[in-house]
């Protein structure tokens, strides 16, 4: 028996393990229950007593030996998986999928900078609001609905009756509008995005929480021919250089005269269709001339200064830039629907 584990020692000190398939063997072989070495075990208990000792140590000793030769061989072979998926610069890279911007960012962004070609810069203001700078400077009257509880998330209400001082989310960017004319004299060539919330509804066409970009001009002799003209430019640029506009008359608290601006449909060429219900015409925007008691309001002199404000809706111009149907889909976060759209913007 002695030889025969002098043997197996010999075997165990020759392995070397080239695969994993190799190293199995080499345990079914020496380590396993039936392996040589458990079989050494069985032929154990027949050996006479004076020979126990030494041999049981011996048996010991070569399971041992083996079982670090196994522990070893199978440490070196995940080594060289690991180090060869690192350093191997054949095997192919990992896909990384780039993201890509909201469609309401994009239309933003393109806003913004269509604007900036023609001098506007960017402000911005508070989310939550004071009535002052949403409803009184801008010139709502005490009894206007856009002040009922119907219309307006109010934080904080002093009174039923409209006061100064009562707290309430923004429902159009318009405050920043006040607060930019309190702080700085004429010229005043800016627009103000922002997100704006609403009491409303949630639906395909209506939502409580939506973006605007509104701009102002204030400076000496602004006419409304300016405004046309500076519409028109951003009708061109955003929808095409064949984009006619149309302005029919409205009413807005903050400015009169006051218009409803159209843009001819980019997509049936004004020739009537469902997005435009058959009209040729999609209303984008509202716009007028700065009403002389919001000038006075914020402190500006209206037998001097005159000016232009306008206003639209980001989700709006998306809808009609992507032909999206439902203005839930810009709030769901969906990857499948925001993977869709592409930008430099």
């Amino acid at each position: 028996m002695l030889d025969k584990i002098k043997e197996l020692a010999g075997s165990v000190q020759q392995f070397q393990a080239n695969s994993a398939e190799s190293l199995e063997q080499f345990r079914l072989k020496f380590l396993s229950k039936k392996g040589e070495i458990g079989q050494l075990f069985d032929e154990f208990r027949t050996v006479p007593a004076e020979m126990k000792k030494q041999l049981g140590a011996e048996i010991n000793k070569l399971k041992q030996f083996a079982q670090q030769k196994y522990d070893d061989a199978a440490a070196a072979l995940e080594n060289a998986v690991s180090d060869d998926s690192r350093h191997d610069l054949t095997r192919p890279g990992e896909p990384f999928e780039i993201g890509t911007r909201h469609p309401i960012s994009i239309v933003k962004n393109e806003i913004v900078d269509i604007f900036s070609r023609i001098g506007f810069t960017v402000a911005e203001g508070p989310e939550v609001e004071d009535d002052w700078h949403v409803f009184s400077a801008m010139n709502f009257a005490a009894e206007h609905p856009a002040r009922d509880m119907q219309d307006t998330f109010f934080v904080e209400k002093k009174s039923m009756e409209p006061d100064p001082h009562d707290i309430l989310l923004r429902t159009h960017t318009s405050s920043v509008q006040s607060r930019i004319m309190e702080k700085r004299q004429p010229p005043i060539r800016m627009i103000f995005p922002g997100r704006v919330f609403r009491n409303e509804a949630i639906s395909a066409r209506a939502h409580c929480i939506f973006h605007q970009v509104e701009g102002l001009y204030v400076a000496e002799n602004v006419s409304f021919a300016d405004l046309k003209q500076t519409l028109l430019y951003f009708a061109k640029e955003m929808f095409g250089n064949d984009t006619k506009i149309r302005l029919r008359p409205s009413y807005f608290p903050f400015t009169e005269p006051s218009a409803e601006m159209d843009v001819s449909c980019s997509i049936c060429g004004g020739k009537g269709c469902n997005i435009c219900k058959g009209t040729g015409w999609l209303e984008i925007l509202g716009c007028g001339m700065v009403d002389p008691n919001v000038l006075k309001n914020c402190g500006i002199d209206s037998e001097k200064y005159t000016g232009f404000a306008f206003g639209m809706g980001v989700e709006r111009i998306a809808m009609l830039k992507y032909q999206v149907r439902d203005l839930r889909l810009y709030f769901e976060n969906d990857i499948r629907f925001l993977k869709q759209f592409k930008s430099a913007y």
